[in-house]
């Protein structure tokens, strides 16, 4: 039983990531290789400034430059198409894996009927109430530390969805003041930032990127709910029963 619950989960999360890849590539994808232009010219300039002030013409060595060449990215074409519908389809695999886990946890089934307030749900925790504190960044633009941004992410994710659970279930005011604390509590703290916010990038490009990113997330968090809800009335809905 639980196979098929797990079928139903990566067929409604591929399903929505195949819908996402495309959104990215029509929205998203222009914008990040606008910034990419800025990002590489920053970076020539910031190498020939550094190679200029620490040695003298001729003994300058570029042999530091070219560890860079081994580092394989997909080139802009297919390659970038490709990787980039991969990623989204493993992506809603493991989002819809994940939103069928908590299900299963609560023991609350997520139906037709419930599928997008479940995908609300997890667009407003993993989407809305990260994004509040980590926008979406484009490359060239400044990050604060990569291990404590992932920490504050996920448990900011983590204290959201308690925080909606409690929302969710109880009506009585303690428990909502507590899930309502618990919401806030990781945007209290606040999220490790960038020492510089120094950056080429354009202010107007770096929010139509956010903008359009939380559109997309949207989007794609609404179909693994709604597509969730019907695969799992498909192949599913005797998993609760049982």
């Amino acid at each position: 039983m639980i196979g098929r619950l797990v079928l139903a989960a990566l067929i409604a999360g591929m399903a929505a990531g195949l819908i996402l890849a495309g959104v990215q590539y029509v929205r998203l994808t222009p914008l990040i290789v606008q910034a990419e232009v800025f990002e590489k010219a920053a970076e020539v300039a910031n190498a020939a400034t550094t190679t200029i002030s620490t040695a003298p013409p001729a003994t300058q060595d570029h042999s530091a430059h070219d560890h860079g060449a081994a580092a394989w990215e997909p080139a802009d074409g297919w390659q970038r198409t490709l990787s980039t519908t991969v990623a989204t389809l493993l992506t809603g695999a493991g989002f819809a894996l994940v939103l069928t886990g908590v299900s299963l946890l609560t023991g609350i089934a997520i139906t037709p009927a419930n599928g997008l307030t479940w995908g609300i749900c997890g667009f407003l925790a993993v989407s809305v109430a990260t994004g509040a504190g980590l926008p979406p960044e484009l490359p060239g633009m400044p990050a604060g530390d990569l291990f404590g941004r992932q920490v504050w992410w996920v448990g900011t994710i983590i204290a959201t969805c308690i925080g909606l659970y409690i929302i969710a279930i109880k009506r009585a005011l303690l428990p909502t003041i507590i899930a309502i604390v618990l919401i806030a509590l990781p945007h209290v703290i606040g999220a490790p930032q960038a020492l510089t916010q120094e950056t080429k990038v354009p202010a107007g490009l770096a929010a139509a990127f956010v903008a359009n990113t939380v559109a997309a997330a949207a989007v794609f968090w609404s179909l693994i709910g709604l597509f969730l809800g019907m695969a799992v009335q498909k192949f599913g809905k005797d998993t609760y029963a049982s």
